[in-house]
């Protein structure tokens, strides 16, 4: 396939998706809640991603997107919240007066909340990084509760327990998508980069890259930090979508879901972690029918009762994994090449067996 035909594929497929996106969001298709569901897939995305940043193509094994996550979503929570709310919100104990004026636009507390959360990465990544495989995952999962736990702590600024409520809502399908499309885009850049290479060298041999003149201090920092700044942005999104936040939204538990989603999509697969991101968020809500009571000519089924949805979804991901070891993309990406080749190589089948049929006729 020639250059100036996968730009015309790739114009056409982003017009395509960009008009069921417009549709969506007025509500011509769908309806409130499918909009919810794809914005929260897109958010999703952006986690997932930026955790095979680390674990798929740097080989890290990091389990603190709940924690960086936390940082970004109070970010966004305390310096978007209307003033006129504040009291209504900190009504045990008031939030800190610097803080009462400092009201900032969404994009600007949403930077602000990655910024905090990279240089905390960066703090917690140097000790932290030198260790490896399990001990390095039971280290950072310590750390994302500790954060929690702080952020817990903190009622002047977090509310502690008690959360904050009534942030500004995403309006929009085009924010969490136009955003979420941005970072994608911008940690694809950073793996294709040398500083990619330099990632997938460690992955594959820490003393081989070593060798090479790979600084792997620097090179599991930047990949750390990068992964947490991008996280921390998915948190501001994921409460602006909710409206609310409280600590008890990010326990370990969460960074398990992201887990999930990067091992069924592909370790070292951005479009297989996307893909996977929809796919696992679409299934657990169009599943919640197992969860309902169900009944057949007035009999009712016994099995139908709350619980049913994930023994079902677990059943189905075991399947997927017996079929599909290295996840649903494993290390690939999309392309337009290889789908071209599929089908031609379809064509040539279908075109063999015409020939050999008719061969087969004329003995």
């Amino acid at each position: 396939m020639n250059k100036k035909t996968k730009i015309i594929c790739s114009i056409l497929l982003t017009a395509l998706i960009s008009g069921l996106l417009f549709a969506v969001d007025k509500n011509y298709i769908g309806d409130a809640y499918i909009k919810r569901i794809l914005n929260l897939s897109a958010i999703y995305a952006i986690v997932s991603v930026s955790m095979n940043l680390v674990n798929g193509f740097t080989g890290l094994f990091s389990l603190g997107q709940a924690g960086f996550m936390a940082i970004g979503a109070f970010s966004v929570a305390v310096f978007t919240v209307p003033k006129a709310n504040i009291k209504s919100i900190f009504y045990i104990e008031p939030m800190a007066p610097w803080l009462v004026e400092m009201r900032l636009p969404f994009i600007v507390a949403l930077l602000i909340g990655g910024i905090i959360a990279s240089i905390l990465a960066l703090i917690i990544g140097y000790p932290v990084l030198r260790l490896k495989s399990d001990y390095l995952a039971i280290a950072t999962l310590g750390f994302s509760e500790i954060i929690r736990i702080v952020l817990t702590n903190m009622p002047r600024i977090t509310n502690g327990a008690l959360g904050i409520k009534k942030i500004p809502p995403i309006t929009s399908l085009f924010t969490t998508f136009g955003i979420a499309t941005i970072c994608i885009g911008l940690m694809v850049l950073l793996i294709n980069s040398s500083y990619g290479r330099a990632f997938k060298a460690i992955r594959e041999d820490n003393i081989a890259a070593e060798s090479m003149g790979i600084n792997l201090t620097f090179h599991k920092e930047l990949s750390f930090a990068v992964s947490a700044f991008f996280s921390a942005i998915a948190g501001g999104l994921y409460v602006s979508l909710l409206t609310t936040v409280d600590p008890k939204q990010f326990y370990f538990t969460l960074t398990y879901n992201f887990l999930l989603i990067v091992v069924l999509g592909g370790m070292g697969s951005v479009t297989g972690t996307v893909l996977a991101s929809f796919i696992i968020t679409y299934g657990l809500e169009w599943l919640r029918f197992f969860d309902s009571p169900l009944e057949i000519a007035g009999v009712a089924i016994p099995i139908f009762r709350p619980g049913l949805r994930m023994v079902i979804f677990s059943i189905l991901l075991m399947l997927i994994v017996l079929f599909f070891r290295k996840g649903l993309m494993g290390t690939n990406e999309f392309s337009w090449d290889k789908i071209y080749d599929f089908f031609k190589y379809k064509k040539y089948l279908n075109i063999f067996r015409r020939k050999s049929s008719k061969m087969t006729g004329d003995n």
